[in-house]
């Protein structure tokens, strides 16, 4: 069994690996994601300024109807109509070293369906 300090040093170079190559700027902002045991949180982010554009998280304004997927796949619908409402339509995603998968893709895909392009 793998411990929790373990997987944080895992979680960390994944994260530097992917954030050496993934950037923000005004025009293709980052849509980074992070995920909790209980809460996900998703914020698009201009690197070149280093301010947040939008953010979105199951913490605000969200119901807590069905299961965790559920919640991840409303974030993203709430993100990417809070992007398109400030003209924003083209993001890179940024994963944050969590795998491409599960509560993680639920957000991309429901952002995608919303109509963000990345």
């Amino acid at each position: 069994m793998m411990s929790a300090q373990h997987t944080q040093a895992g979680r960390a170079r994944r994260k530097r690996r992917i954030r050496k190559k993934v950037s923000g700027t005004a025009t293709h902002p980052r849509l980074s994601v992070f995920r909790s045991a209980r809460h996900i949180y998703a914020q698009v982010v201009d690197d070149a300024a280093g301010c947040t554009l939008a953010s979105a998280s199951t913490l605000v304004g969200h119901d807590a109807q069905g299961d965790k997927r559920a919640h991840a796949k409303a974030v993203g619908e709430r993100l990417a109509k809070a992007c398109l409402d400030k003209g924003i339509e083209q993001v890179v995603f940024d994963r944050n070293g969590f795998r491409y998968h599960g509560r993680v893709r639920a957000l991309a895909d429901a952002a995608r369906e919303a109509g963000l392009r990345f």
